[in-house]
């Protein structure tokens, strides 16, 4: 779809007319669903009386044991000129004061997209799924396992543009590991600027990776736009136990400074980097997003921010992460609960598993993982879609696996339609006993958009199956990524704003040596 000249006040104006409007005439129409408003409740497995046990000993785990803030005088100064006791590097936060700086945070944002039509809210009863994220791997039916590559990269953004239920382009859709270290994030950026006109991620690899991924959005959208605008959100992961990094609270700092949104997430294996127990790992990571979304607001009072549980258990035998299990299941939905109270947008599950292909055991628990996703109020989900073995790889046959069973979960949000055509009492008279609902008016009038309708999974009879080659659902999901590739055209974008994004990444290349270390 061509991007619109402008989106909104301040937004800088673009020219081409001409050109814009024939690439509109000869561009692949691609649609996306607007992003997901439920219509369901939200399952919550805490009552008051353990959301307030949580929420104290949280308070107590700030205060008496404190919070690590390495390698980052700023934020220690920040922190003591909050109120906050300092000792070296740890800091601890008086009983409330947590609370009373995260309330500046909005409740919910918009994060715009160049395409206007393609904006996303967050928060609320709001839904946003975007892709993989952080895998060094990639794997597909031809190729197998190997280390992804820049192509890689790019194959995914495609796909995420081409994926109809899909509302995100991501960010770090796989590691592109030939290029360098401290360069790749401006192959990464440029790929989710021109390839798609969906809402992206920025770098958070280091501060100044930062400051590119404002630059290069600044060239996008125009400065005053982005000035007054959310363009960015990026992913903050915590250190935990209870340790907050330099770089990436580095990286959060230039976001946060210039309005751009952050997910402030613990990173948990529980067993591991938590209590074993859901109690005591809803404690650390309710303590965790106190102080790291209230730093955020320490920065800059408003800035979006969105509180994150990533969460995972173990198994004790081998050290392996498990993924789709019943206590996850209870700590994202009790995190959910949590942060709610707190006024707070919510990033939470994504279609996990620690499977090493897109079998049984994938679909078992990335199905369990979505879908505790969803009742679970998440409002901005990552990993919607492409994960394998535990997040070491981005699949091509699993993304567009996943990315179809998203629109399983935007009709299960829809709710039930009791309007009066929805009751259908007329179908039921006209039908009567014993007969059958196929030809009746009501059938016809909606037959077409009654029921969702997977793009991939196969339901023809078995002989037609047969004859068609008798292929598995990984066969079926390897020859649709063949035909959205096949099929895809790049979104139309200005000519001049891709020029000076050429030009910004050429020489942010040259002014420095390759670094793979």
């Amino acid at each position: 779809m061509a991007e619109a000249a402008e989106a909104g006040t301040g937004r800088r104006a673009r020219g081409g007319g001409g050109a814009a409007r024939r690439a509109e005439r000869t561009a692949v129409s691609v649609e996306t669903a607007r992003f997901i408003e439920r219509n369901i409740p939200d399952f919550e497995v805490l009552n008051d009386e353990a959301l307030e046990i949580i929420e104290h000993n949280a308070e107590t785990v700030l205060w008496e044991i404190g919070v690590n803030f390495v390698e980052n005088p700023a934020a220690l100064r920040r922190w003591k000129e909050a109120g906050a006791e300092v000792e070296g590097e740890r800091v601890r936060i008086p009983r409330g004061l947590a609370r009373q700086l995260c309330a500046t945070a909005p409740a919910r944002f918009t994060q715009h997209a160049r395409n206007p039509a393609r904006n996303v809210e967050i928060g609320g009863r709001g839904l946003v799924l975007a892709p993989v994220y952080g895998p060094p791997f990639v794997r597909d039916l031809e190729g197998g396992r190997r280390y992804a590559t820049i192509e890689d990269f790019r194959n995914l953004v495609k796909l995420g543009y081409m994926s109809r239920w899909l509302h995100h382009s991501g960010g770090t859709v796989c590691e592109p590991t030939d290029i360098a270290v401290n360069k790749r994030h401006l192959d990464m950026l440029h790929a989710h600027m021109t390839l798609s006109d969906k809402p992206f991620m920025g770098s958070v690899t280091a501060p100044e990776r930062a400051e590119d991924s404002i630059e290069m959005a600044r060239l996008l959208f125009g400065a005053d736009f982005v000035r007054d605008h959310t363009v960015m959100i990026s992913l903050i992961n915590i250190n935990s136990p209870l340790t907050f990094d330099g770089i990436m609270m580095g990286a959060l700092e230039v976001y946060a400074a210039n309005n751009q949104a952050t997910i402030v997430s613990p990173f948990i294996v529980g067993g591991a980097m938590a209590p074993v127990s859901v109690a005591g790992t809803l404690t650390q990571v309710l303590a965790e997003i106190l102080a790291g979304v209230a730093y955020s607001q320490l920065v800059r009072p408003g800035a979006p921010v969105v509180a994150g549980a990533f969460v995972t258990s173990i198994d004790m035998n081998s050290g392996a992460p498990t993924f789709g299990t019943p206590e996850a299941a209870h700590i994202t939905y009790g995190a959910g609960q949590l942060v709610r109270r707190l006024g707070l947008p919510y990033r939470s599950a994504g279609a996990f598993c620690g499977s090493k292909l897109p079998d049984a055991q994938a679909a078992y628990e990335s199905a369990n993982s979505l879908n505790m996703g969803l009742l679970a109020g998440v409002n901005f989900m990552l990993h919607a879609c492409g994960w394998l073995e535990g997040g070491l790889v981005s699949s091509y046959e699993k993304f567009v696996m996943d990315a179809d069973q998203l629109g399983a979960l935007h009709h299960l949000a829809a709710g039930v339609d009791l309007g009066p055509e929805a009751q259908a009492m007329d179908a039921i008279r006209e039908v009567g006993p014993g007969g059958h609902y196929l030809g009746c008016a009501h059938t016809q009038a909606h037959f077409k958009d009654a029921f969702w309708r997977s793009d991939l999974l196969d339901y023809k009879p078995f002989e037609t199956w047969e004859e068609e080659g008798g292929r598995d659902t990984v066969q079926l999901a390897a020859a649709r990524v063949r035909r959205l590739l096949e099929t895809y055209r790049a979104p139309d974008l200005d000519p001049g704003v891709r020029e000076s994004l050429d030009a910004f990444v050429a020489r942010k290349k040259e002014s420095m040596p390759d670094a793979f270390g």
